[in-house]
């Protein structure tokens, strides 16, 4: 990978982590665990930077957030926020982004000439990254809170399918028009004599 790549994925990264952290802004407290926009932009940056660069980003994320950035839901920070009720769906982020790069790099050579039968393994993609966000945040919820397993998944996870779905979808539309412009100019970089 050239240099001009890797400053090109070093400035993805940035925005990326950068909308991440605007969409914990976007929050709808109903209880323990907000509807934020932030794990749409988590999904979507998995899509669009892989699994290392995606990787890289909400790791900076969240190391940002702990030190005391006003990053997380509701414009809070410190390493305190992962003890809280949501701090379990910012740990499962690391994994989910890696797990949604990892299916979209190996699926993408060979869906490169097939965009709907990528916009569909996208969705799966995202889908099963929800999934974990959930396996792992909704017992996190219950351990910190004390809350019985029924509670914790009616207020850790069922409020948020249909919103999440949406989010799916929005995400997988947004990386359709995205994917071909940053794949153009990493392109082009490695094209461009040095």
């Amino acid at each position: 990978m050239t240099s001009s790549n890797q400053l090109r994925l070093m400035v993805y990264s940035s925005l990326m982590a950068a909308l991440v952290a605007a969409g914990a802004f976007i929050a709808i407290p109903i209880g323990p665990v907000p509807i934020v926009l932030q794990n749409m932009f988590v999904l979507l940056t998995g899509l669009l930077l892989g699994r290392k660069w995606g990787l890289a980003t909400i790791a900076v994320y969240l190391l940002a957030g702990g030190l005391g950035l006003p990053v997380f839901s509701a414009g809070r920070g410190g390493f305190a926020h992962f003890a809280s009720p949501t701090g379990g769906y910012l740990v499962a982020y690391l994994i989910v982004v890696y797990l949604v790069g990892w299916i979209t790099e190996i699926t993408q050579e060979r869906n490169r000439d097939h965009q709907t039968r990528q916009f569909v393994t996208d969705i799966v993609a995202m889908i099963i990254g929800s999934v974990v966000v959930y396996a792992i945040g909704v017992p996190w919820l219950k351990a910190v809170t004390g809350m019985p397993w029924s509670k914790a998944v009616a207020v850790g996870a069922l409020p948020f399918l249909v919103g999440d779905l949406v989010k799916v979808v929005a995400a997988a539309l947004i990386a359709r028009i995205i994917r071909p412009a940053i794949r153009q100019t990493l392109q082009l970089s490695a094209d461009s004599p040095a």
